[in-house]
């Protein structure tokens, strides 16, 4: 089993939500909504993976709904909990679910899977529990390539080759989800963010708090300090005129349960 660096969680759930302060990930959020409505029409069942504080779930959970999260944190549940929408948390990993064989129509996972530690093993879970003709939907970004242009990698070294480590390729995740036995398996751009900073503004940039992102969450306190002293000193140098790239591609791959 490959070594990932972890994330705790529970020291990140109390001030977590801050993030979403950023774009508001619409696109996202319809990629859901969609195949929640495609689900079933009535009493489907919809689980997601590392739910968090419950933020996409909360959007999701309607009458005709029975949306469960499941999350390793207990910090984050807890947080979780304190939102009206009607949703069922479970205290559990995504390579072991706590979950009876063939119970959901729908499971999903948002920028989720690099904190999986068995992620070919989740895959499998996710055969597991959902029901026939139910599908699997994995949203997130692959960094190998570097399509993506974020200041963050340029700025604090290490981070990118981190997420190298974290990070599965989408193309080994189709296999995976082959190998498993999912079919129609395909993959499709859910979100371009493009919103770049230019000058001081970069300071005030949510996600560049120290646990706004997992990128920086991992870094000593040591290092993330270094990363914002070459921030500063590349706006001094630059008199306050520098532009800082943000933009990021997400993609989703679905798979169907046979």
């Amino acid at each position: 089993m490959t070594h990932r660096p972890q994330v705790d969680y529970d020291q990140l759930a109390p001030t977590y939500n801050e993030r979403f302060a950023g774009p508001p990930q619409q696109e996202i959020m319809h990629a859901l909504q969609t195949l929640a409505a495609e689900a079933k029409p009535t009493d489907a069942r919809i689980l997601e993976i590392g739910c968090g504080t419950g933020r996409w779930l909360a959007e999701l959970a309607k009458p005709a709904r029975h949306c469960y999260g499941i999350d390793p944190s207990a910090g984050m549940l807890r947080q979780a909990q304190q939102r009206p929408a009607p949703i069922d948390l479970i205290h559990g990993r995504g390579e072991h679910l706590p979950i009876p064989d063939d119970s959901f129509d729908l499971l999903y996972a948002v920028n989720v899977i690099h904190h999986i530690t068995g992620q070919r093993a989740f895959i499998d879970e996710a055969y597991r529990v959902l029901r026939p003709g139910g599908r699997l939907a994995i949203i997130g970004m692959d960094p190998h390539g570097r399509r993506d242009a974020w200041y963050v990698y340029h700025y604090f070294p290490g981070a990118y080759q981190t997420d190298l480590a974290r990070f599965p390729r989408w193309s080994t995740v189709m296999a995976w989800m082959t190998e498993a036995g999912f079919h129609s398996i395909r993959r499709q751009t859910v979100e371009h963010i493009v919103d770049h900073k230019h000058g001081r503004a970069v300071l005030d940039d949510p996600f560049l708090k120290k646990h706004a992102a997992s990128q920086l969450a991992l870094l000593s306190d040591e290092a993330y300090a270094a990363g914002l002293r070459r921030i500063k000193a590349a706006l001094a140098e630059a008199d306050d005129d520098l532009p800082f790239p943000v933009e990021i591609l997400s993609e989703m791959i679905v798979g169907q349960r046979g």
